[in-house]
């Protein structure tokens, strides 16, 4: 599956830095292996780094990571990847907590 779109980057793009925001606007939901779930609200083109909150095993947490170790990861037992919610719409982050 690919993870970034035309769609996806224009809203990225469009939307651009939140980082003074309280309640940020999701852009993109990945999520994989039952529990991982990252919720992007940048992303950086250039360096093809997101920023957003990721939720799984327990933990959450804000923070960064690249689409390299997005598509790079893949779960036990079958080796199934990351993947983009299709059906996810953007909210605001309140909205997803």
């Amino acid at each position: 599956m690919k993870l970034l779109t035309k769609e996806v980057l224009n809203n990225f793009k469009k939307t651009g830095s939140q980082e003074h925001l309280d309640d940020p606007k999701i852009i993109v939901k990945f999520f994989g292996g039952g529990s991982y779930s990252y919720y992007a609200t940048e992303y950086n083109p250039d360096t093809e780094v997101f920023f957003g909150y990721a939720t799984g095993l327990g933990s959450s947490e804000w923070g960064y990571t690249s689409l390299a170790e997005l598509q790079a990861v893949k779960f036990a037992p079958f080796g199934l990847g990351i993947e983009r919610d299709l059906y996810f719409g953007e909210k605001r982050f309140s909205e997803i907590r």
